[in-house]
This record gives C-alpha cells, sequence and structure tokens, in this order.
C-alpha cells in the first residue's frame, strides 16, 4: 500500500501517539476544575498553547483551541460578519476556497450579505489588483486562503496584508494546507484572523486552532461554559490539543527545510519518469509559486475517476480533489474557476501529495506503475 494523499489527511507521528496515550493515562481531569486533577490539565492545556504561540510568533492568548479547519472558518467569517454588519455588508474571498469558507460565504449571503468571489488565472493565481478594485467602504472582512488544498498554488498573502493595511476590513485566511509547510508571518502580513488543523501536520483529526489578533472583536460561535476566556464554550479535547503541540514541535524550521527538499526531489523523480515512459501530462497550478507536497496532474484522454479507482485496486490512494468533496459527483470548482467549466482537463486530473512516511523507492514505483496505468487507459 502506498499512500500519497497527505493533502487530505495525514497519517499521525508515534511521537504524537505516544504523547496522546500518555495524556490519557495521566491527565484526565477537566482543565476548568479548581481542585489539583483539573489544575495539573490546566498545566498541560497551557503548556500546549504556549508551543504553538511560539512557534507562529503570537501571544498566547490569542490562540482559541477549537475542533479544526471548518470551525476555524465558520467562526471567523460569520462571526466576523455578524458582529460588524452595522459597518457594512461586503466581503471578498475567491472562486477556489475550501468549502469550509465557500459555504460560509453562501450562508451569508441567505442573511443579505454581498460576497464577491475574486477569479483567478489559468495558473490559478489571484491578482492583487482584482482585490484592490473590490474593496470598497463597506467591505468588513477579506477572507483568502494561504495556500489552495488542489493545486498547491501559494497566493500573495503578503501582497494582499499590504493592500489591506490601510483599509478596516478585517483580513482572514485559511492556512490549513500551508501549515508546517512554509512561514506563515502572521503579524508581519497583518492577518487577523488564521484557521489551522492538526490533521494536516500529522497530528489527530477533530482538533485546531483559530488565531485571533488583539484587538479583533470575535463573539463566540459556542455558546455554553467559559473555556478559551469565553470565546468558545465547551471542555477542551485535552488529548488532541497535547498531540497537536506534540506535531507542531516537530516541526522545526530545519524539519520544514528537510521536508521541502525531499518533496520536490519526489516531485522530479516523478514527473522524469513520466516523461521517460511517453507519458502525456499537463500540471495544474503556478509551478514557481506551490506547496512542495502538492502535484495536480492532468492526463489528456484519461477519467480521473478510473484512473484513480485503477490505482486504488493496486494499493495506492490519490484523489481527485479536495476530501471534503469525497463522493460528490460535482467536478473540482477549483478547476472550473481555473479553466472554464467545459475545460476537459476538470475531468482529467488528479492531485498527488507526498508526507510522512514516502520514500523515493516508493515515489519511483508509484511512477512506474502510474505511467503503465495512464498508457493502458488510452488504448
Amino acid at each position: 500500500m502506498v499512500y500519497l494523499d497527505h493533502a487530505a489527511t495525514t497519517p499521525i507521528h508515534p511521537e504524537v501517539i505516544q504523547v496522546m496515550s500518555e495524556t490519557m493515562a495521566t491527565i484526565f481531569g477537566n482543565p476548568s476544575s479548581i481542585h489539583h486533577y483539573g489544575r495539573d490539565a490546566h498545566t498541560k492545556l497551557e503548556t500546549a498553547r504556549q508551543i504553538i504561540a511560539e512557534q507562529l510568533g503570537v501571544k498566547e492568548h490569542e490562540i482559541i483551541f477549537n475542533s479544526g479547519g471548518t470551525e476555524s472558518d465558520n467562526t471567523a467569517i460569520i462571526g466576523t460578519a455578524l458582529s460588524k454588519q452595522d459597518q457594512g455588508k461586503h466581503i471578498i474571498t475567491t472562486q477556489i476556497e475550501h468549502p469550509a469558507v465557500i459555504q460560509s460565504m453562501q450562508y451569508l449571503e441567505t442573511l443579505g450579505f454581498e460576497v464577491t468571489y475574486l477569479p483567478v488565472d489559468q495558473k490559478g493565481q489571484l491578482a492583487v489588483s482584482d482585490l484592490e478594485a473590490a474593496l470598497c467602504p463597506d467591505t468588513i472582512l477579506v477572507s483568502i486562503m494561504t495556500a489552495n488544498n488542489e493545486t498547491g498554488n501559494i497566493l500573495p498573502i503578503a501582497a494582499i496584508g499590504e493592500a489591506l493595511r490601510a483599509h478596516p476590513a478585517v483580513f482572514h485566511t485559511d492556512a490549513v494546507q500551508a501549515y508546517g509547510k512554509i512561514p506563515l508571518n502572521i503579524v508581519e502580513n497583518g492577518i487577523d484572523l488564521l484557521s489551522i488543523s492538526a490533521h494536516k501536520i500529522n497530528g489527530p483529526k477533530g482538533v485546531g486552532f483559530l488565531y485571533k489578533r488583539d484587538g479583533i472583536s470575535l463573539p463566540s460561535y459556542m455558546h455554553g461554559g467559559e473555556q478559551e476566556e469565553k470565546r468558545r464554550a465547551g471542555t477542551e479535547n485535552l488529548v488532541g490539543i497535547m498531540g497537536m503541540a506534540k506535531a507542531a514541535s516537530l516541526l522545526t524550521d530545519q524539519v520544514q527545510q528537510e521536508n521541502t527538499a525531499h518533496y520536490q526531489h519526489f516531485a522530479i523523480a516523478l514527473l522524469d519518469t513520466l516523461q521517460a515512459n511517453g507519458v502525456t501530462y499537463q500540471l495544474n497550478g503556478d509551478p514557481d509559486s506551490k506547496l512542495p507536497h502538492i502535484l495536480n496532474l492532468r492526463f489528456p484522454g484519461v477519467s480521473s475517476d478510473l484512473l484513480l479507482m485503477k490505482l486504488d485496486l493496486k494499493g495506492v490512494a490519490i484523489s481527485t480533489g479536495s476530501a471534503c468533496t469525497a463522493g460528490n459527483v460535482e467536478p473540482s470548482h477549483v478547476l472550473e474557476a481555473m479553466l472554464g467549466k467545459a475545460h476537459p482537463a476538470i475531468r482529467e486530473s488528479v492531485r498527488i501529495s507526498f508526507g510522512l512516511g514516502n520514500t523515493m523507492v516508493e515515489v519511483r514505483q508509484f511512477a512506474d506503475l502510474l505511467a503503465k496505468t495512464v498508457l493502458a487507459s488510452k488504448k
């Protein structure tokens, strides 16, 4: 079995499993309780918060633990919109956002908000000039992802942050796919809200956090207790949070640099093998500005669904796009935004993503298998 769908989710790192197991065995108190069991749990909780905050270069109390990227996106987008609707009802995003963002925007449209969905070019890149042209006095929120989960494209977050410095709109970015792969530079880029999920960095599923900059007013999306400084009700998932903090601590600058080099070598080996076997392919996305671990490839004349199934039967896991649309017969909205709804590439493209556990040996083996399968599918 070869797993090459790390953009969908990642295997949990063995050291993360160890930390989570130790936490389950020894720390069972409620972090909100005042007795020593609760205090022990609370100490662990705040240690985890400190680890993550220091890694990102932000203040500890700016980290709000929650259930993951989807909750973070919903909280940031819907919460900001509802709290600022007296100042305006215009929001800006892009056509290539994750479904958690797109569907939050669509919900707000039913409440009377106006949403501008910025286009991208054929490489999937956003023009900052389009954002600047869309800004108006009643724009209250700009939500643009740091990197796209299907193509791996890195969007111009620094330039967007600069464009918003003179505008009062809140700047939110979904950084779920980018976290641990590239520097986020939260403070430097003027980011007000940022969404993260642990299961993309070899941590557990069902846990993540929302970064909320000091000074940003955001009502609690969850109601009940006074956890997370009254910002997110519900007893914290301490086991998951400890696992997430451990996963984050393992992503040192050196490790990220080493991973980038490994993934780039994997990609070169894969594409070289395809070329050597005479396979026709096209790279979807921007090769000059992309995450190192994602390749979105089109094989003209080959059905992506059929290719995926054939590879799955041979023990290889890749995907046709976002895991959050699994089982959905609708084509990729990202490729539609890039190429147009009628473009054949939409039905002929797959996503390959590298990560923990992959080796050059299995990447080369996969490349040979992929080449043979693509060529056989065109006969």
